[in-house]
């Protein structure tokens, strides 16, 4: 049987920060006790591959958790998951036993933890620790999607901040995670939604997610924090860093308003992971919250996000603007440079 024996894969790895992936066989080991292995269908780049790969030192190392497969053998004990099951790979847990995961907190859930023992781009099998099983109807070259980016959106719309009805929301980056928050946020009904980017070409895109307002910070002659209050009569109900640079968060405090503003970070910085920020920005009741996954419980959750863009109640398709063969990898890396791409779909060969 195949869960018995080690199988040989490709795998896109990378070697050096910043250097180009290099396709190579890989050897991937037979499901452990409660471990399955799954034929990787899709795998999206996700940004935060793209920093990883970009300024890390930790090599060599293989990318990919944006991912949706179908299960190919499973380990001794696992009863949740059987032989061609289609799931999504998730970077958190949800035991549904531990106390974080039975009062709701399932990120920080002790039994699955945050740690992953390997995630590869492949055209043959691999192996994730944690997986999520999902609708076999929803098209797996979709729904990988929801595995991160637009479902860490998503959720930091609607359970991190709470988006209520008629509020005001500026968004800091138009890139797929800041777009979902739009999509969520239009969703919710907030009223007016500023998205904020110095991309002309995502800014033009922001509208059909939801944005009502488009600024590119280029074109402003004062601090974005204070247009931002101008054009707000004070700040924005809720403020978004989608980014991945920990000064912009307190650009995003300072540009929420004063008594209720809330501000949500969802980016992965480069560098400088501390961040500094005026006492006072807190004392005038301005909140800051981070976000991981958006606050979602995979298990709980994510099959419902499935079903939902099955229903055509929430767009996935619209943030996916490439479609790439496994072997144009680089390509995808590339886009993502030079800012051309929202996702970038990599299809594994049949």
């Amino acid at each position: 049987m195949s869960s018995s024996r080690v199988i040989s894969c490709k795998a896109a790895v990378a070697w050096k920060a910043g250097d180009a992936l290099v396709i190579e066989e890989v050897q991937v080991s037979p499901p452990q006790p409660l471990e399955i292995r799954l034929k990787v269908v899709c795998t999206a780049l996700c940004r935060s591959d793209f920093s990883a790969w970009e300024s890390q030192a930790i090599f060599p190392r293989i990318f990919g958790h944006e991912a949706s497969g179908i299960v190919e053998s499973v380990g001794e004990g696992v009863t949740e998951f059987k032989e061609g099951d289609h799931v999504l790979t998730v970077f958190i847990g949800e035991c549904m036993k531990c106390r974080h995961c039975k009062s709701g907190k399932s990120n920080v859930c002790q039994v699955l933890g945050l740690e992953r023992r390997g995630v590869m781009h492949s055209d043959q099998q691999t192996r994730f620790s944690i997986k999520v099983k999902v609708s076999s109807i929803a098209p797996l070259e979709k729904i990988c999607l929801l595995s991160c980016g637009v479902a860490g959106g998503l959720g930091a719309a609607w359970n991190v901040a709470d988006i209520s009805e008629g509020s005001t929301v500026v968004i800091f980056g138009l890139g797929t995670v800041g777009l979902a928050v739009a999509h969520g946020a239009k969703l919710r009904g907030a009223s007016r939604i500023i998205g904020i980017d110095t991309n002309p070409e995502k800014c033009e895109k922001a509208k059909a997610f939801g944005v009502t307002e488009v600024v590119n910070s280029n074109d402003c002659n004062e601090p974005i924090q204070q247009v931002i209050r101008q054009m707000t009569d004070g700040g924005a109900d809720y403020s978004f860093e989608c980014i991945g640079d920990t000064e912009m968060i307190t650009t995003a405090l300072q540009s929420c308003c004063d008594g209720w503003g809330v501000t949500v970070t969802l980016g992965v910085p480069k560098v400088k992971p501390e961040i500094a920020a005026h006492f006072a920005l807190f004392l005038s009741g301005k909140t800051l919250k981070g976000s991981m996954l958006g606050g979602l419980k995979p298990k709980s959750d994510l099959p419902s996000l499935v079903n939902m863009y099955i229903n055509k109640e929430i767009m996935i398709d619209e943030f996916i603007t490439h479609n790439l063969r496994f072997e144009e990898i680089n390509k995808a890396f590339d886009l993502m440079r030079e800012g051309k791409c929202l996702r970038c779909v990599i299809h594994m060969p049949k």
